[in-house]
């Protein structure tokens, strides 16, 4: 039941993603609100990375930080963004579908190199909400900023934008 709810949650998400990350142009990759922000190509590859993290998240209990491959690919591009999206999803979609109720409930642990913990060890399930599907969710509205501060429409979520909701 766990897991069929999770992959409800998902695929509406995955959706949302894709109009989010479809919204962004080439013109706006560059951008960067301050000095230590991230870029909105960077921002925009490091959604589409999350979706990298599920096979690791769901069929480790253990993911070393120190030995995962980010693979953002060309960003220069922002249908090289969305394709690497695409091509993390069908891999994220394999990985919660092979997820069983029971694993929700195994402990899981991220490390750095060693054996420390880099944050509490905890059920799987509250790494699911938390590393995969909150942090994908607030990197998304930071995105939405991004675009916003750009000049660029963004796609209704959730409904309508608040642009779309002035209209007469």
């Amino acid at each position: 039941m766990i897991v069929q709810s999770l992959i409800g949650e998902f695929e509406h998400e995955a959706e949302n993603t894709r109009k989010l990350l479809k919204a962004v142009p080439d013109s706006a990759l560059t951008f960067k609100p301050s000095d230590i922000s991230w870029s909105t190509g960077q921002l925009a590859s490091h959604i589409a990375e999350v979706y990298n993290w599920y096979e690791p998240t769901f069929h480790q209990d253990v993911m070393d930080m120190a030995t995962y491959k980010y693979d953002k690919g060309d960003i220069s591009k922002a249908e090289n963004i969305v394709a690497k999206f695409e091509e993390n999803l069908i891999a994220a979609r394999s990985a919660l579908q092979r997820a069983t109720d029971d694993l929700m409930f195994v402990n899981w642990t991220m490390v750095m190199g060693g054996s420390e913990p880099i944050f509490p060890v905890m059920p799987r399930i509250q790494v699911v909400r938390g590393f995969l599907l909150n942090h994908l969710y607030h990197h998304r509205g930071e995105l939405v900023i991004h675009l916003r501060s750009t000049g660029n429409k963004v796609p209704g979520l959730y409904g309508p934008t608040y642009e779309e909701s002035q209209r007469s």
